[in-house]
């Protein structure tokens, strides 16, 4: 896994660096994911704020999410490419969508979350941790985990 990861939209207006590793990488079959990726999950790579820099303008949707914290996630206002989230209960973290970048086989999941909510014919990955919904603690929690 490289310790620079790229990445952007669809049209190039959007474009980002991250300068290290992300943290955690999962799978999140959630109803809020499956609407905003317009398929069966979404696939996140956490990175600290401060290794995360971008050009161009991102518009931002708030939602809170079934813990109350307010999730924004980032899109570009001119492709509509999901690029990020944010999690109120996580400050200083960013959510990469890994389909936003350049090379999405430099990360690989290491769990999924929410699972219970995965459409029947979504293949799921048993061979890595596999939570049915969230669990208690957040994301915090699962990242201790890892």
């Amino acid at each position: 896994m490289s310790e620079v990861l790229e990445g952007g939209c669809l049209c190039g207006s959007v474009r980002y660096r991250v300068t290290t590793l992300p943290m955690m990488v999962g799978n999140c079959y959630c109803i809020d994911c499956r609407r905003s990726s317009g398929t069966s999950h979404c696939t996140h790579a956490l990175v600290p704020d401060a290794a995360f820099f971008v050009t161009g303008e991102i518009r931002i949707h708030d939602r809170a999410a079934d813990s109350g914290a307010m999730v924004s996630r980032g899109f570009c206002p001119e492709c509509g490419s999901a690029i990020l989230s944010r999690n109120a209960g996580m400050p200083g973290m960013t959510f990469l969508r890994v389909s936003s970048l350049d090379n999405p086989d430099e990360v690989e999941p290491q769990m999924t979350v929410y699972a219970s909510r995965a459409p029947t014919w979504a293949p799921l990955d048993r061979s890595k941790p596999v939570f049915d919904t969230m669990p208690d603690g957040g994301p915090q929690a699962v990242v201790a985990e890892l």
